[in-house]
């Protein structure tokens, strides 16, 4: 079959609607279309496409062990409440009851990702508008849109972070931040603020870490607009799944 040919719905003909009884619904293949949009402006990687809540593995969060950070709460524990507070957001957000946003803290290859990214599939196939944004790729587009040859500007860039229902930053980590960055991320985070916007958070920093990379002001936002969370492993959770895939 030629790839340029439209195959068209076999239900409604490509027209949208189709007749049942006496009334014209929207066909079925019109929701399809427009989660294929809302998912293709999300920017969610394709790869991150496929994480779901029911996916969440526990078996990698120990029952009997802990981070032995004095707090004396489990691997497993610190999961499931992570898990349950991501369901809570998205629950919140899909009945029209938004409440604080997540910030989810933790080693690297914690499971952070999986989780954010499947806040945002359950949202998107909710029908919610949502904006998945790796913050290193983000400051790199807005230093980009500089150029004489970019095709947006900084403001652009900025307003889709600022003014999108549901925002999910991925990756804020130990970056080398500048003071210019900084000021992004702080203009990002006070709008969203201001405007009760609802922002998802994750990071293999501490608090008291991004405070040191990105100063007192932008972690009070974080702290009014987020629930803090953390989600911890024993061990990277990458190398556990590449070593099960050897045995």
């Amino acid at each position: 079959m030629n790839a340029d040919v439209q195959v068209l719905c076999s239900k409604c003909g490509g027209r949208g609607i189709r007749v049942v009884g006496n009334q014209a619904v929207r066909c079925s293949c019109t929701r399809r279309n427009l989660e294929e949009v809302r998912y293709k402006a999300s920017r969610l990687p394709e790869r991150l496409t496929r994480h779901y809540f029911e996916g969440f593995d526990f078996s990698f969060y120990p029952s009997d062990a802990s981070p032995g950070d004095g707090k004396n709460t489990s691997y497993l524990e610190m999961a499931r409440t992570a898990l349950q507070a991501a369901k809570d957001f998205v629950n919140n957000e899909t009945t029209g009851k938004p409440d604080k946003g997540l910030f989810i803290c933790g080693n690297v290859g914690s499971g952070k990702t999986f989780l954010c990214s499947a806040i945002a599939n359950a949202l998107l196939r909710s029908g919610k508008d949502v904006l998945f944004l790796v913050v290193p790729d983000l400051l790199d587009e807005i230093r980009a849109s500089y150029g004489q040859d970019s095709g947006t500007t900084e403001m652009q860039v900025l307003d889709a972070a600022r003014n999108i229902p549901v925002l999910i930053l991925d990756d804020m980590g130990a970056h080398n931040y500048t003071e210019w960055t900084r000021n992004k991320l702080y203009s990002i985070l006070n709008f969203r603020l201001n405007n009760r916007l609802s922002t998802v958070i994750n990071s293999n920093l501490t608090l008291e870490e991004i405070e040191q990379f990105l100063g007192e002001r932008t972690t009070s936002r974080i702290v009014e607009l987020c629930g803090i969370y953390r989600l911890l492993t024993p061990r990277d959770i990458r190398h556990l799944k590449n070593r099960r895939r050897r045995m």
